[in-house]
């Protein structure tokens, strides 16, 4: 008994995942049953199904890994409502069990994985072909084993569970609450990018900066749940006037910012931004839907600059398209 929780102390403290040690304490549990599989199984109670996780086998019967079985025909589910851990005639207890018949089970021991509020995990089992008597040493160890195992499960579980809420973090932090676009950080990052890539292809980055002009009498004379809608609106606008890889975010307030693949660097990029000034700007005219009333827009404010990634850097390409965008304003304003 002392060799073997000295093997279970190594082992325990070396695991890392279910299975490294599982598999240990399987082989341990061959040792301390003298049976000839050893195997710890998954239930799907919703789905009325047992799945062998992990075995091993070390004499002629063999319960195959993978294997998926009715749950309702198992031994473990009569085991459990029978409250009969340990039997080593099964063919006399549970004669009309078609699992237990054509895997050749005659000694069977197994005792119920357990997590969290007592939710069912699965088993951990032990089987042989001929009769073999349980000692009370070897029940001792089955359920401690059983014990560890659910321990593990429940750590790596707790690990899914943060690591999931870390991912849930991470978008939350480069996503704008209101219309759900790329917020201004997450813009940066995929404009960094953007130009790194360009840079290896020797392209231009087509970078485009919105500004919703008369956003603040949209808020003032209709109200801030108006003034929200006509973001998401406009969200929706500008979206459908895009490409699939292009990034549309919002940098924050009313001004939204595009970021795009461009052509050669040999294309022309006069023409380049001029189609793609025009193209946003089309998007932002029209008739809002804002809650029950309807706002005609004239359009926004469009800058557009094409950027060639081995001169520019990421902060003076979004201000470009800044600067580009409020020459436009100026220019419209003195049109009127």
């Amino acid at each position: 008994m002392d060799s073997l929780f000295a093997q279970l102390s190594d082992s325990v403290s070396k695991a890392h995942t279910l299975e490294e040690l599982t598999r240990p304490l399987l082989e341990m549990l061959s040792a301390v049953t003298g049976l000839e599989s050893t195997y710890l199984t998954t239930v799907d109670e919703a789905k009325g199904v047992q799945h062998v996780l992990y075995a091993r086998n070390a004499a002629r019967m063999q319960i195959p890994e993978g294997l998926v079985v009715p749950w309702h025909d198992t031994l473990c589910k009569r085991a459990l409502e029978e409250n009969r851990p340990f039997t080593c005639d099964v063919g006399a207890v549970w004669g009309d069990s078609d699992a237990a018949r054509e895997l050749g089970i005659q000694t069977y021991v197994s005792t119920p994985v357990r997590v969290g509020d007592d939710e069912l995990y699965g088993t951990l089992c032990a089987a042989s072909a001929g009769q073999q008597p349980l000692t009370e040493e070897a029940q001792h160890a089955l359920r401690l084993f059983a014990r560890l195992i659910a321990q593990q499960v429940e750590r790596e579980r707790l690990v899914t569970e943060l690591q999931q809420a870390n991912e849930e973090l991470k978008v939350l932090a480069l996503t704008d609450w209101l219309t759900g676009l790329p917020n201004r950080r997450a813009v940066m990052i995929e404009l960094r990018r953007a130009l790194a890539r360009a840079q290896r292809a020797s392209a231009w980055v087509m970078v485009g900066v919105i500004d919703l002009d008369g956003f603040k009498r949209i808020n003032d004379e209709m109200g801030h749940e108006a003034g929200d809608a006509f973001l998401r609106e406009m969200t929706l606008a500008l979206t459908s006037s895009l490409r699939g890889g292009d990034v549309l975010g919002r940098l924050g307030g009313d001004e939204f910012a595009v970021v795009m693949n461009g052509p050669s660097l040999t294309t022309d990029s006069a023409e380049l931004c001029s189609l793609l000034q025009r193209r946003l700007f089309g998007a932002t005219i029209g008739e809002f839907n804002l809650g029950g009333a309807t706002l005609p827009y004239a359009g926004a404010s469009v800058g557009v600059v094409c950027i060639d990634p081995t001169k520019t850097r990421v902060d003076a390409a979004l201000q470009l398209a800044d600067a580009e965008m409020y020459r436009i304003k100026h220019a419209r304003r003195g049109a009127r």
